[in-house]
């Protein structure tokens, strides 16, 4: 009865320990959620944006804003598993008035520059191409103010991936 008792207590006591561990991880998963989210977080002068690619050939969302004037640090993730040589991502923005389709043909013939025109002068920013799990951050000043289209470059990646920049 004394062990049953005894047993019963250090269980208890183990419990309400974890418990209160489990709340402070709580608290700092949420931090980490809220730090990581995929929404844009916004300071004074400064646009944060994170967006992830996936295996699927889709990227997280199609449309950022971000404002004029601002720097922008967007934090690009593949989220996937595949190798880049498979299903490499990237993020391109380009400028207004770019045919998409075309540009996407052209990066077709720079499969040794991850699929980057070299000397467009088209492109606004990009990101270098991903494997599965890489991430990577890249800091520019967000254009006038106006819509942008922004796509993945990977060989027949342009058609699912892509979305609009909007710069308010």
């Amino acid at each position: 009865m004394k062990k049953t008792l005894a047993l019963l207590f250090l269980s208890t006591s183990l419990l309400i320990g974890c418990g209160g561990e489990s709340k402070k991880s709580e608290e700092k998963q949420s931090i980490k959620i809220n730090s990581s989210s995929n929404e844009k977080v916004k300071e004074e002068g400064i646009s944060e944006v994170y967006l992830s690619g996936s295996d699927q050939m889709k990227y997280n969302k199609s449309q950022i804003t971000v404002t004029a004037g601002d720097e922008v640090v967007l934090t690009f993730e593949h989220a996937g598993k595949l190798p880049k040589e498979v299903m490499g991502h990237n993020f391109v923005l380009l400028k207004k008035g770019t045919n998409v389709q075309e540009f996407g043909q052209e990066a077709l013939e720079y499969k040794d520059n991850d699929y980057i025109p070299e000397d467009s002068d088209v492109i606004i920013v990009y990101t270098e191409m991903l494997g599965g799990g890489q991430k990577t951050t890249i800091t520019f000043q967000a254009p006038e103010k106006g819509d942008y289209d922004f796509i993945c470059s990977f060989p027949g990646h342009v058609a699912l991936m892509n979305g609009i920049f909007t710069v308010e």
